[in-house]
């Protein structure tokens, strides 16, 4: 079951149960997909969604200065997949990227980044290439 169906279906979930935080985060979400030319998503454009829309909470979030996570984050996070450590990361670099045949390790980026794809997040990959 693709994530655009797992939602819709945790939808209908929260609403049975009148859980009114998380039926309201659900709806953002469908709305977002629903902004869409397309009916239906794949997994990758669905997850671009979902990280956009946790991108900008966050954003939200640190504006008004309030905590770092709300409902809205969390719900998010359960439809987004699990993300690479830092160790990982660092890992897979060091065992797989040769840096001679880079003028300098942000070259690198790019590779690193079709390796882990949605599971990395690209400031934490620059961040490690930039302490290596």
């Amino acid at each position: 079951m693709n994530i655009q169906k797992q939602i819709k279906q945790d939808l209908t979930a929260a609403i049975k149960a009148k859980d009114a935080k998380r039926k309201d985060a659900l709806r953002v979400i469908m709305g977002e997909f629903g902004r869409l030319y397309k009916k239906e998503l794949s997994d990758g454009e669905a997850i671009k969604i979902l990280k956009k829309l946790m991108k900008s909470e966050k954003e939200v979030l640190e504006k008004m200065g309030d905590e770092t996570e709300s409902e809205f984050i969390r719900v998010i996070e359960n439809y987004l997949p699990k993300m690479a450590t830092e160790a990982e990361i660092t890992m897979w670099i060091e065992q797989n990227i040769d840096f001679s045949e880079f003028k300098n390790r942000m070259q690198a980026m790019g590779l690193i980044m079709k390796h882990f794809g949605a599971t990395a997040d690209g400031n934490t990959v620059k961040k490690i290439l930039q302490e290596m």
